[in-house]
């Protein structure tokens, strides 16, 4: 078979190089298109500076940008700043309202799919509805760690999207919830803010285990008589699950878009943390036809000893995604 997933870059992999002036805006989306990905996700707090009073200029520059190298956009990542004001929260008519801002800002840039925040509220977004449909803008809930796809709270989405038999309602996974391995450059940093070795050891087996976090959090705090580091380190197991790639095909037609969270990948292109082999081969199998969106966000755990290099980071990513989808294609052909 042949499979009809697409490829594409986030901008937020790039995070470094834009901040630090290093790659602007063309230089990334010419990069993405240069290495077979040309789907484009962008989130416009960050990349449109003027954001949200767009104009159409704005607009006109950002198309012929991405005309200019073949590429095209898949996803608007949209925030919703419900502390806007000091010691209140938005009431939910103006979340509705800001969510509706970006639905339409959404259209205009000739998006189909929008990444919604986690916390956002199912009977919020039941309200955005009307508006997705009329803007034909997929409203995409970040399933993030530490939740997962049968997540209650993702359910309840779910429930809302059925209910209204709308297609404009559904998930949008994050890959971190595929964390089988717990990330060498985490533990490289914690080691160098002081984390021992046996007890930074001691965490990476726990989770290799799948301890349950709060026991090994407890071990290193209060039996091991942990540091700042070693402490912080076993909290991140908080956010490391491992949710089962087999339940991808229940939850595939309630997503389009996918944004393929990784901290490294190693010389030889593989990711030694997140199961991307054990995840494309369950994407290809179920026919998905939406972007693997890759976001780097590795950069944090490494500035403080070396350059980080997004761009080698993200090919490497897309020469394994080739090398898996390929894979997957044809073992599912020498079954059939």
């Amino acid at each position: 078979m042949t499979s009809k997933i697409k490829r594409g870059v986030s901008l937020y992999s790039f995070q470094e190089e834009l901040f630090l002036g290093t790659m602007n805006l063309d230089d990334v989306v010419g990069f993405a298109a240069s290495i077979g990905a040309p789907g484009i996700e962008i989130l416009p707090e960050q990349n449109m500076p003027t954001f949200p009073n767009i104009s159409d200029q704005q607009i006109g520059e950002w198309q012929d940008r991405l005309a200019r190298h073949g590429a095209h956009f898949t996803c608007y990542d949209m925030f919703l700043d419900t502390k806007l004001r000091k010691g209140e929260v938005m009431s939910d008519a103006e979340q509705v309202a800001s969510i509706v801002r970006d639905i339409k800002l959404c259209n205009r840039l000739g998006i189909k799919n929008m990444r919604v925040l986690i916390f956002v509220r199912p009977d919020i977004l039941e309200q955005c509805v009307p508006y997705a449909e009329q803007y034909d803008v997929h409203l995409g809930v970040e399933v993030h760690a530490p939740w997962y796809l049968d997540h209650a709270w993702i359910l309840r989405t779910i429930e809302v999207a059925d209910r209204l038999k709308t297609s404009h309602l559904g998930i949008l996974p994050d890959m971190g919830i595929f964390m089988k391995h717990y990330p060498p450059a985490f533990r490289g940093r914690f080691e160098r803010q002081g984390a021992r070795p046996e007890v930074a050891q001691f965490i990476v087996d726990s989770h290799e285990q799948k301890i349950m976090c709060e026991y090994t959090i407890y071990e290193v705090a209060v039996k091991m008589g942990g540091n700042k580091a070693e402490v912080a380190m076993a909290e991140t197991l908080r956010h490391a699950p491992f949710a089962n790639p087999r339940r991808i095909a229940d939850f595939a037609p309630y997503f389009r878009h996918i944004q393929a969270k990784f901290y490294e990948m190693t010389p030889d292109c593989t990711d030694p943390s997140i199961a991307y082999d054990e995840v494309i081969p369950q994407l290809v199998k179920a026919g998905w036809e939406g972007t693997l969106s890759s976001e780097y966000e590795g950069n944090r755990w490494i500035q403080d000893v070396e350059d980080v290099d997004s761009r080698e980071q993200v090919r490497r990513q897309h020469v394994m995604f080739e090398k898996l989808i390929a894979q997957a294609e044809a073992d599912i052909g020498a079954v059939a």
